[in-house]
């Protein structure tokens, strides 16, 4: 009897394990391998357009390090010079194929400025990226793969990696440049960034602009509570808050990419050497990269992939998407839990057939319409006295009324009016998690049928205010002073 009422009891877990499934979130844990090697754990992806005329831009970023603690030691998190990071943009006939035309590659590598001690990151203040203080000190280069000329590579800079925020050792990321203090709010302006901010922004050949460095988490989402059996509360709490990530950012001229009457694609992937070899001076790497994880869209892999395909997904190309992963977005489980869980049986969520999330997701590639003016940015909320929110931006994207103008399309017959966000691009501040149930329960197909999930995770909002400049993401947690909800 006492085995029969624990298969009972595991029967009813395993059926409240599928209830998680409801709600997909970016938890940074999208599959199970690459959760096991966080340096190489894709995070985020984000692609929008900024600026205007001859200096429009299509802004990139790629974060890893999930729920990285802001200031451990002695040692600390660093970008892994044994990582290919990648950010792939596809343009013309590779964006329905799922191919790259052009890979921007950003490669580390570490130095320390004294090994003879234990102090690994920071010999006292650091008043300036890369002084005598910082003693370990990435550099970075950033190198363009153009695939229609055979992979030809062109080299476009280098970079430093700022310090991270430890707090009295790196003061000017802080309120009032303490390290006692909070780190400081998103600001507006490049002048009003911090100094190590400032000083890691790079400007590469061709017009390039790059970052690479530790910044905020700026997801956001109660992953916690939609994962302790959908036991939702409202407000419910960030669990991605007092959290940072590592972060690559580009701004790439619309030049580059031959103009901005196209809608480009954009993913990013992350690569290790095939072979490692040991020798007496050392481990050294050897063999070709091999792709250990990727990201396009938020929530593909992790919400709407099944277990038996996740790890698949992380070493695959979005060329063998249509093939291998369109049966997740045609016919979406999470639609059939929605309605079984939410509605009693009978909500409005359409189950198969799904040919508007497939137009999302498949390949998975960020779709970009580079035609519109530049994208709607997030402040630190919409009556800040310094650092509002653009006007008519919405976290909710089109679901909220934040559309753009496009000069090349009219997928839902309204005069060429698309989403001013995700799934047009992805801007920092997007509320993906609403914004994704939102799309599952409406029908995107013409006649178009909205339904708004607002605020359905009870968490409306980042913890710290995102930068309306280059490169966007927020300041990174105070090591000394942060919290997590």
């Amino acid at each position: 009897m006492k085995i029969l009422r624990f298969q009972r009891l595991t029967a009813k877990l395993a059926l409240a394990a599928l209830l998680p499934a409801l709600l997909p979130a970016s938890s940074h844990q999208d599959a199970p391998l690459i959760i096991l090697d966080p340096a190489a754990n894709t995070t985020d992806v984000y692609a929008f357009v900024k600026g205007s005329g001859s200096s429009k831009r299509l802004t990139v970023a790629l974060s890893v390090y999930p729920h990285e603690e802001p200031g451990v030691g002695p040692n600390k998190y660093n970008f892994d010079d044994e990582v290919l990071y990648e950010i792939h943009v596809a343009l013309g006939d590779d964006v329905k194929a799922g191919k790259p035309t052009l890979s921007y590659q950003f490669q580390f590598t570490t130095g320390f400025r004294n090994r003879n001690t234990i102090l690994q990151s920071y010999l006292g203040v650091v008043n300036h990226v890369a002084d005598n203080a910082q003693n370990l000190v990435q550099t970075y280069t950033v190198t363009k793969v153009d695939h229609r000329k055979g992979g030809k590579d062109t080299l476009l800079g280098n970079g430093v990696v700022p310090p991270n925020n430890q707090g009295n050792a790196t003061p000017f990321y802080n309120q009032g440049n303490n390290g006692e203090n909070p780190a400081k709010d998103g600001v507006a302006t490049f002048n009003a960034l911090d100094t190590y901010t400032k000083e890691a922004i790079i400007d590469l050949a061709g017009g390039y602009t790059s970052f690479a460095g530790q910044r905020d988490d700026g997801f956001y989402g109660d992953i916690q509570s939609i994962f302790d059996l959908l036991k939702l509360r409202n407000p419910g709490k960030d669990s991605q808050g007092g959290f940072n990530v590592h972060m690559m950012a580009l701004e790439i001229p619309l030049t580059e990419l031959g103009g901005d009457r196209q809608v480009a694609g954009v993913y990013a992937t992350t690569s290790r050497r095939m072979v490692r070899i040991a020798r007496d001076n050392g481990d050294q790497n050897s063999g070709k990269w091999v792709q250990v994880a990727r990201q396009g869209n938020p929530l593909f892999n992790e919400g709407l992939v099944a277990i038996v395909d996740k790890d698949i997904y992380s070493r695959s190309s979005p060329s063998k998407d249509a093939a291998l992963f369109a049966k997740y977005a045609l016919n979406p489980e999470l639609a059939k839990l929605i309605n079984l869980l939410v509605f009693g049986g009978s909500g409005p969520a359409v189950e198969t057939n799904r040919t508007d999330i497939a137009g999302i997701y498949i390949p998975d590639l960020i779709k970009v319409d580079l035609s519109t003016p530049a994208a709607r940015l997030a402040g630190s909320g919409a009556g800040h006295p310094t650092n509002p929110d653009d006007s008519g931006f919405s976290r909710l994207s089109i679901f909220g009324g934040d559309v753009l103008q496009s000069q090349i399309q009219d997928p839902f017959g309204n005069g060429g009016k698309i989403p001013g966000g995700w799934p047009n691009g992805r801007r920092f501040g997007d509320d993906v998690v609403d914004i994704a149930v939102s799309a599952l329960i409406s029908d995107l197909r013409g006649p178009v049928v909205i339904r708004v999930a607002d605020g359905i995770d009870g968490v409306s909002k980042n913890d710290i205010g995102y930068n309306k400049t280059f490169p966007y993401e927020g300041t990174p947690q105070n090591g000394r002073n942060h919290s997590h909800p």
